[in-house]
């Protein structure tokens, strides 16, 4: 769970900015990370930076050059499989809920310890970290597992409550009660000085809980969850990513990685907003634990004086970093419909190629919390076998040998950066090839439509090289 408590060690894992700036500028392999143990790894980090560069580059011409009609044909192609209905998905949402709500209870009286109690460990690994990677593979399985359907269905069923619920919302508010939602979220687990700890946990989500059930009697489940409840908002997004698409009446199909974005619609600005938050909030993350970041302002990150010390500087880095994200890419929009001669109109192109962000997103998550899901991972499950500190062992888990070993050493550092930066790689590839297919519709003749993900392509190049400085430079803990 590190990077969520009060304090924190330095996390000597990378060297200087110097020693990085030395191999992107050097023709030789430069010296490049040290885990947390100190052992020092070849990695030529300028060769990544710049591959990864290269990469998006190429990727960028060679779609390009490709006839719009075979893109086309590759992201309609799909494997039909079985038909899974909706039959247990009350069942499985009401086990969902007596699951969170022994959490909570877990959260008050169980261990004080962040790596004994289950609560701060599922929802901040298992669930954030966890199964947002399962929805950008699965699909949609927070549909199903969300704590909100099934007792929402009970208590419809007893009061006579109806799908549409008893008011309804104007339309011009989008989403944006997720989005201030989404914020507060992000702020809680980036900026708060103790978000880890049971209690303190145990009482935001249960208020969450009780007040997003209370929106969703109000203004029905549907009308709340796609524009109040955050997670329901996110996760729908990534699943949009998945692997696996399941249609109406419920027939699953394989698909290409993001194929199912190219089907959405244009997103509202308060959609555009949300996207682009998801992104930053990450993003932030890794950059405030940077000693480039302390440094502005005077830190020194050997001395770290912990979260409290700076929670203004924290929540004016973390709203800062969402509005230049978000006023980059509008520009890189703008400068890509000026650049081919469009006659759409900026929010609808903007609407379109904001969902090219859902991959980088995803990206980025993946290669943050990795490391914190092989470990924090392990105590998750060895919590759940003794919620309450009582010493029982309900799932055999409770004695498990943690292998915290996993992370720590020369060559576990050497491969984690690999899939790390593989993935924030492969991330901002797949993102230029999914905005590249809105670009067709967008414009439909094809030397336009190449014309205006120029200044995009730019942008995702740059957001790459920045991804990969952030593996590479040192943090703390």
């Amino acid at each position: 769970m590190s990077g969520r408590t009060e304090g924190g060690a330095v996390e000597c894992r990378r060297w200087p900015l110097a020693l990085m700036l030395a191999a992107f500028l050097l023709p030789t392999p430069a010296f490049a990370h040290a885990s947390d143990r100190g052992h020092v790894l070849l990695l030529p980090t300028g060769y990544y930076l710049v591959g990864g560069a290269f990469a998006v580059a190429v990727s960028f011409l060679v779609l390009a050059l490709l006839p719009a009609d075979s893109l086309d044909r590759f992201w309609r192609r799909r494997l039909p499989l079985l038909v899974f209905g909706d039959g247990a998905r009350t069942v499985i949402s009401l086990i969902s809920f007596a699951g969170f709500a022994i959490l909570i209870a877990a959260g008050f009286s169980g261990s004080r310890d962040p790596l004994s109690n289950p609560l701060p460990l599922v929802i901040w690994t298992l669930l954030w970290a966890g199964l947002t990677l399962l929805q950008g593979v699965v699909g949609d399985l927070w549909s199903w597992l969300n704590p909100w359907y099934g007792p929402w269905r009970l208590a419809s069923r007893l009061f006579g409550g109806s799908e549409e619920g008893a008011w309804h919302l104007p339309r011009w508010l989008g989403c944006w009660p997720a989005v201030i939602l989404f914020f507060g979220f992000a702020w809680f687990e980036l900026i708060d000085p103790a978000p880890d700890d049971p209690a303190r946990l145990a009482s935001a989500a249960g208020l969450y809980w009780l007040l997003t059930f209370l929106a969703m009697l109000a203004f029905g489940y549907r009308g709340w969850s796609r524009i109040g409840e955050f997670l329901t908002v996110f996760f729908s997004m990534v699943a949009r990513f998945a692997t696996v698409e399941r249609s109406e009446n419920g027939r699953l199909a394989l698909c290409w990685p993001g194929a199912k974005l190219l089907a959405a619609e244009a997103l509202p600005t308060s959609g555009m907003a949300f996207l682009l938050l998801a992104l930053s909030s990450v993003s932030f993350d890794g950059l405030s634990k940077t000693f480039f970041w302390l440094g502005l302002f005077g830190i020194n990150p050997l001395e770290f004086p912990g979260r409290t010390a700076v929670i203004g500087r924290g929540t004016l880095g973390l709203a800062l970093t969402f509005v230049l994200l978000a006023a980059v890419f509008m520009l890189a929009v703008w400068l890509g419909q000026l650049l081919a001669g469009s006659d759409r109109s900026l929010g609808q192109a903007a609407g379109l190629l904001v969902w090219s962000i859902v991959p980088i997103a995803l990206a980025y998550h993946v290669a943050h919390y990795l490391t914190a899901l092989l470990v924090d991972g392990q105590y998750a499950l060895a919590s759940l076998s003794d919620p309450f500190a009582l010493g029982w062992n309900l799932f055999g888990t409770a004695d498990m040998q943690i292998e915290a070993g996993i992370v720590a050493g020369a060559d576990s550092a050497w491969w984690l950066w690999n899939v790390q930066a593989g993935a924030i790689i492969l991330g901002h590839v797949l993102a230029v090839l999914v905005a590249h297919g809105f670009a067709g519709r967008l414009q439909p003749v094809p030397a336009r439509a190449a014309l205006s993900q120029f200044p995009l392509t730019v942008l995702m190049i740059a957001y790459t090289v920045f991804g990969l400085w952030l593996l590479a430079t040192p943090t703390v803990g």
